[in-house]
């Protein structure tokens, strides 16, 4: 292992399981290793600035916390390694990667030579995402999480979210672009990986290291529909052979409604219709 290594670590304190042990652990680890740290909080009221001096950046966080850490990497200008180190409430890039939870383990693949996954981000309009995306039902869900809740029982927040929903049921005309076809639906779901709200699939053969987004549009987005969705992703069935449900593979795709509609990516909104989604030309490299 290479020694001088200076590691950017990142944490989140507002992330649902936020661990101050693990914080000190993972950075204890690092020291040990040889790297000297630079601990930099991020979250609500803490921007993301990337160190000059930094070498490899480390985020210790959930989904939300890794993409505005990787949102910084991308716009620094400089070709930095991210580390993942899973916390918060949901980490799916890290369940793709599948680096090791030890710290000592970790810290051995992050300052290596081996082990770097690279992995194409998806650009949406100003950000970008890492794991997933979607536009109805998911999205408006995610826009009505109590922040306060969440902190409190994690994903769960997430249900609640969603059963609140079925009350006041909406259904809007989404209209996606995609390779010269305009497509109308009333929710929509773009993957970059594998996995989408934790162990979970609707793009099974999605690839970090593929340049290729897998975009999957509901027809329609009625109860019963989004319930039949829901219900072959829990059991690992085929979303696509689903009856009004198209699957395609693409580079970009834009999307506009007449509803100013939420767009959740990577667990956070971060946007409203209309949107542009493409993969960016150039890999990151992931530990």
């Amino acid at each position: 292992m290479e020694k001088g290594h200076i590691v950017q670590l990142f944490f989140n304190r507002t992330a649902g399981s936020h661990c101050e042990k693990r914080l000190a652990d993972l950075a204890s680890g690092f020291e040990a290793g040889g790297a000297r740290v630079i601990l930099t909080e991020c979250g609500p009221g803490n921007p993301v600035a990337i160190a000059a001096e930094a070498s490899h950046v480390c985020a210790l966080g959930g989904d939300g916390t890794v993409r505005h850490v990787a949102h910084a990497v991308a716009r620094c200008g400089r070709p930095l390694p991210l580390g993942v180190y899973p916390a918060g409430t949901v980490n799916l890039l890290h369940r793709e990667i599948g680096s090791p939870l030890d710290p000592a383990l970790y810290v051995a693949r992050a300052l290596g030579t081996d082990g770097a996954a690279l992995h194409y981000p998806v650009e949406l309009n100003d950000t970008i995402f890492l794991a997933c995306a979607s536009v109805g039902p998911d999205s408006r869900a995610v826009a009505g999480v109590s922040a306060r809740l969440k902190r409190r029982i994690g994903k769960l927040a997430y249900v609640v979210a969603l059963l609140k929903l079925l009350v006041g049921w909406r259904r809007d005309r989404i209209i996606v672009e995609c390779d010269g076809r305009a497509l109308a639906c009333e929710a929509f779901y773009v993957a970059k990986g594998r996995f989408f709200a934790g162990p979970w699939s609707f793009a099974p053969n999605a690839r970090l290291a593929s340049p290729r987004l897998h975009l999957v549009a509901l027809e329609r987005a009625r109860r019963r529909d989004y319930a039949r969705f829901l219900w072959a992703l829990w059991r690992g069935r085929r979303i696509d052979a689903l009856p009004g449900v198209t699957a395609l593979d693409c580079t970009s795709f834009a999307a506009r409604s007449d509803a100013l509609l939420p767009v959740q990516a990577d667990g956070d909104i971060v946007a409203a219709l209309p949107i542009e989604v493409r993969l960016r030309d150039e890999p990151m490299a992931f530990c």
